[in-house]
């Protein structure tokens, strides 16, 4: 099933609303994998949107699957995101409202892999090594940056 495919078919490149789920997962120093997009080649985290009757824990771990090989073990809450920022116009024409369901992981099981499609590579960063905003995927970098700054507590922004 692919509920958003099914429905750009329906309504073509108009914006609709979409609920992603993304992981930030730290290795054992504490670093945050981010991942490089292949569509434009910005840093983001892993993760993706919401299935129908999908739980927001199976999404985030399926999705994390998806584009990074891993299976999540521990992932918590840490932040609800929604405003200006979270409108995304993809390279195809489509555009959504995305509200982000953001988790935090540290740990997983498998070998972080670069196969997918969507992704060209996989980096841990340090607190202190996150890369410029202008090189983050605009509605994934107040994540990353309240992750860098140490606001690791549940917030909704």
């Amino acid at each position: 099933m692919n509920y958003l495919k099914d429905l750009r078919e329906k309504v073509g490149h108009e914006m609709l609303m979409t609920v992603g789920c993304g992981c930030l997962l730290e290795n054992e120093k504490g670093e945050v994998l981010l991942q490089k997009r292949s569509d434009n080649g910005l840093w983001c985290v892993p993760g993706g949107a919401l299935e129908l009757e999908e739980t927001y824990v199976e999404a985030v771990k399926r999705e994390v699957f998806e584009e990074v090989g891993i299976k999540l073990l521990d992932p918590e809450l840490f932040g609800l995101y929604s405003g200006d920022d979270r409108v995304i116009q993809y390279p195809n024409g489509d555009i959504v409202y995305s509200l982000a369901v953001i988790f935090k992981a540290t740990k997983y099981e498998g070998t972080i892999s670069d196969e997918d499609s969507e992704v060209l590579e996989h980096r841990f960063f340090s607190k202190d090594e996150i890369p410029p905003r202008e090189m983050l995927f605009e509605p994934d970098a107040r994540p990353i940056l309240d992750w860098a700054s140490g606001d690791n507590n549940c917030i909704v922004k």
